[in-house]
């Protein structure tokens, strides 16, 4: 089982990018998939995460409304937009899947079993 998470890279603040997460051995379509990042010297946080069948998405305040998280299970791919970047948002930016039950919220990495490597995301002022 492998998530391999792309689409990282260097943009000016404002600007936009958006990740990719694909899957090898792994029908995502059947799992919850989460978006984390982790900044330099800091934990990692919950960005985004959505429900198998894609209608429901839970965001974290901080990126309400800037971020849209999305997934196409026919190709075994959630994406997550990212606009209006700030340097803030710079981090690595790991995606993952969980077998939680949505209605819970989805936002405790603890309960997410398979992640990715990985994409560094880096924001410029």
């Amino acid at each position: 089982v492998q998530l391999q998470a792309s689409g990282g890279g260097l943009v000016q603040a404002g600007g936009s990018l958006r990740l990719s997460c694909t899957a090898s051995g792994l029908a995502l379509s059947g799992y919850i998939m989460g978006w984390f990042r982790q900044a330099p010297g800091k934990e990692r946080e919950f960005v985004a995460a959505i429900s198998r069948g894609g209608n429901s998405a839970y965001y974290a305040d901080s990126v309400e409304g800037q971020f849209t998280i999305s997934r196409r299970n026919a190709k075994n791919t959630v994406y997550l937009q990212m606009n209006n970047l700030k340097p803030e948002d710079t981090a690595v930016y790991y995606c993952a899947a969980s077998t939680l039950i949505w209605g819970a919220r989805p936002n405790n990495l603890d309960e997410y079993n398979y992640w990715g490597q990985g994409t560094l995301v880096t924001v410029s002022s």
